[in-house]
């Protein structure tokens, strides 16, 4: 049976961010991620505490949490790879171990960030395996890599993107969102066939639209049987678009635990 896991980021939007794990729980899932949930690096202990609490008293798991990622509602994607953001990475890294190791998160997904103006992209690239290397060694789990769409200052759109930078990261893992593959037109079938060994976490959406299983066209249950069917165990995370009470109609509440 497959492990589901709701990204209370892009789910349960019209709810305030610490009522949705609790939202995700009366739903039937007991698995959740986010992304990062602060506009800021380093955000008040406070609000961490109460981050925690919130996923804790819910009774759901903790499976994936984004590292911060700058401002995503300007179209940024990331600090990973941006000359003089450095510093709020590194500063970022032991919050979001603290948040890990109290919640059991085993899963960090650190978005690469986009190509910045004034910056050559060798030298975006040569940071980017400098900073990915610190976050493996400063996370209590899996540093995860992905392809992203709709951003188009962003250099890694494929697996094989992602691939060529975890081969300079030992211990990176890549996020294969079966979406973002396949509306950059990767080859969801083919990713699965060379990559499963380094796949290390899964999310979906359908397209076109970023919508529920079922409102698109991608044959995303057939390939969650291909992927589990070439070894991974892992939870598939539901990062769609989607409100209201039907916004889960697709997948028997019976099957939502995992």
């Amino acid at each position: 049976m497959t492990k589901w896991t709701v990204n209370c980021s892009i789910l349960y939007t019209g709810l305030p961010l610490l009522e949705r794990p609790a939202a995700a729980a009366a739903d039937g899932f007991a698995a959740v991620e986010f992304w990062w949930p602060w506009p800021v690096a380093v955000p008040d202990d406070r609000d961490v505490d109460a981050f925690v609490r919130a996923v804790e008293e819910a009774g759901v798991r903790l499976t994936g949490l984004n590292l911060f990622a700058g401002d995503m509602p300007a179209g940024e994607r990331g600090v990973v790879s941006w000359p003089g953001r450095s510093r709020e990475l590194l500063d970022n890294l032991p919050v979001v171990a603290a948040i890990g190791e109290r919640l059991g998160c085993p899963a960090f997904n650190a978005l690469y960030g986009n190509r910045v103006e004034g910056a050559a992209a060798e030298e975006q690239d040569e940071l980017a395996v400098e900073m990915l290397a610190a976050c493996v060694a400063g996370l209590p789990g899996t540093v995860l890599v992905e392809p992203v769409s709709g951003a188009p200052r962003y250099p890694l759109l494929t697996a094989a993107d992602v691939v060529a930078v975890l081969d300079r990261v030992p211990g990176a893992r890549l996020l294969a969102d079966f979406y973002h593959l396949a509306v950059n037109g990767d080859d969801v079938p083919a990713v699965i066939e060379r990559h499963a060994a380094r796949i290390g976490h899964v999310q979906i959406a359908d397209a076109p639209g970023r919508g529920a299983p079922g409102s698109g066209e991608l044959p995303l249950r057939q390939w969650i049987d291909d992927v589990r069917a070439a070894g991974y165990d892992g939870h598939v995370s539901l990062e769609y678009r989607a409100d209201g009470p039907d916004a889960f109609a697709w997948l028997p509440r019976e099957q939502r635990a995992g």
